[in-house]
């Protein structure tokens, strides 16, 4: 378990480095807090590719806009890690929990590395669907805390200015994650791929990074305000 989290971080730090430049690094952002450790959860992977419309895959787009909220984070001085860097489902490195679902391995693995870390706030990234196709927007879910209701918050609003919505976050009482990780988690729902305004958005490679820039804006007011 060790070398696989050493492996994930010096991938992690490569990409960083390789990647950085597109990003200015403005003081003016930074907090003043002790440094955090962020967890970024990019949603699904490997054979998981969670919900679609046509060939556009919900696990892309979250490791997409995880790999791009990870630069953001780092670049304003923000310790941060994106637990899986490519196409992988993270139950292949789930070798401790004996169940025969690959699904309970993959969030369990999930669960275990906010854990190990150790992270102060978890931030999952996923995508919606609904069968109403006019249906849009983000939604954020979070746990029964405090912390977690802010943080959600402070994201939902941030994403609702983004996408002229004004909807409100919401308690995410069956989601395993909310339920089993100790810090102040979320899950974000970036929008629906079913609809044709925000599936424009998340697809696009402008869409994706406008929507990591909205997610660390309201990381920052919760890190600012708590």
């Amino acid at each position: 378990m060790k070398r696989k989290c050493i492996s994930l971080l010096m991938l992690i730090f490569a990409y960083s480095i390789s990647e950085s430049h597109a990003y200015a690094d403005d003081s003016s952002f930074r907090h003043a807090f002790p440094q955090p450790i962020i967890l970024i959860d990019a949603g699904h992977g490997g054979i998981d590719g969670g919900t679609s419309y046509d060939d556009i895959l919900e696990k892309d787009i979250n490791l997409e806009i995880g790999r791009r909220l990870y630069i953001i984070l780092r670049s304003h001085g923000y310790e941060t890690i994106l637990n899986r860097t490519g196409d992988y489902a993270l139950s292949d490195d789930n070798r401790w929990l004996r169940n025969r679902s690959r699904h309970i391995r993959d969030l369990a693995q999930r669960k275990q590395l906010s854990e190990e870390l150790p992270s102060e706030i978890v931030v999952s990234l996923h995508v919606n669907w609904g069968k109403n196709k006019s249906k849009r927007g983000p939604i954020l879910l979070h746990q029964t805390e405090g912390r977690s209701a802010f943080l959600a918050a402070s994201i939902q609003n941030s994403l609702n200015n983004l996408y002229g919505t004004s909807s409100l976050p919401q308690i995410g009482k069956p989601f395993y994650l909310l339920n089993h990780v100790d810090c102040p988690a979320v899950i974000v729902e970036t929008g629906f791929l079913s609809n044709t305004e925000d599936r424009d958005l998340l697809k696009s490679k402008r869409g994706q990074q406008k929507i990591a820039e909205a997610i660390y804006g309201g990381i920052v007011q919760y890190f600012t305000a708590i």
